[in-house]
């Protein structure tokens, strides 16, 4: 009889990361870099006036509300197919962007491109082994965050929130939390200066909704009281002393929010006036069906 590792298909409390939040002062010019030169589609059903602009990827998103640019102290990982035409949307743009931080480059096994801002993406190619069977999505979102801090952090996520998490790197300087299927918040220790936090948010959905919300009000780590089914903390402590490690805000709502795995339409970015075939319109942001089962 076949034996099956059950263990990988555990989730912990964290069944997904939903949003990366980051404001922005024009929302042109992040619809030219996101949606033209990324290849993403801008939500056609909510936050559609110039205000702030909902992005689609794969299931998850990147919410960009006009205001005071905010930057993420490390780095998103995105997988988008198709390297080369990702590389030819980000030189159409290039003109367009000059004079902001934007920038972008080949890597290995990457694209890196940064946003008008400064917020950095790394792109890479669809791998089913490293990132799940997508096409299209957010596997993760790295933090840089001070020396000596991983270990506390690896902690915190089990102990206050019910997040399985993992320390990587062979001699414990990222700490890994599992917050979705192939999903992860990332936290990578360096001895460089970080700015001080300035509001930016990742948003998860949790199963067990109340027990976290009671351990970090006991910590008095609740920032935000928002609705019936969400909630937000910043600061991650220690669990053991209580020290403060890093700030992030979370956004972190039950999974009997009313948007909970809202459907999102995904465009294909190959698709012009020009070259317009019929029925590729929307993006398969998973890999195609396989053999799951040889018997």
């Amino acid at each position: 009889m076949q034996q099956f590792d059950r263990a990988k298909e555990d989730l912990g409390n964290s069944i997904h990361l939903e949003h990366v939040n980051v404001q922005v002062p024009d929302q042109r010019l992040a619809t030219l870099f996101y949606v033209t030169g990324l290849g993403l589609t801008r939500d056609p059903y909510l936050m559609v006036s110039d205000t702030n602009m909902w992005i689609n990827v794969g299931r998850s998103q990147f919410h960009l509300p006009s205001g005071e640019p905010q930057v993420l102290r490390g780095h998103t990982g995105l997988v988008i197919s198709g390297r080369d035409a990702l590389l030819d949307r980000l030189a159409s743009v290039a003109k367009k962007l000059d004079g902001t931080a934007f920038a972008f480059s080949e890597h290995n096994d990457y694209v890196e491109a940064t946003c008008p801002w400064g917020n950095r993406m790394r792109c890479y190619e669809p791998d089913a082994a490293r990132f799940g069977r997508i096409t299209l999505g957010i596997p993760y979102v790295e933090f840089e965050v001070p020396v000596g801090t991983a270990k506390g952090i690896c902690a915190f996520y089990p102990e206050v929130m019910g997040i399985e998490a993992e320390l990587k790197n062979g001699d414990g300087t990222v700490a890994r939390a599992k917050v979705g299927k192939d999903q992860h918040l990332q936290f990578r220790e360096t001895d460089r200066p970080q700015p001080d936090f300035d509001g930016h948010h990742v948003q998860i959905y949790i199963t067990n909704f109340s027990g976290p919300y009671r351990r970090l009000a006991e910590r008095g780590l609740i920032s935000q009281e928002d609705n019936q089914y969400q909630y937000r903390f910043r600061d991650i402590v220690d669990p053991v002393d209580g020290r403060h490690l890093f700030t992030l805000e979370h956004e972190v709502r039950s999974a009997t929010h009313p948007m909970y795995l809202r459907p999102l339409v995904n465009r294909d970015p190959a698709q012009t006036n020009r070259t317009y075939a019929q029925g590729h319109d929307q993006w398969a942001w998973a890999m195609e069906p396989d053999e799951y089962d040889r018997r």
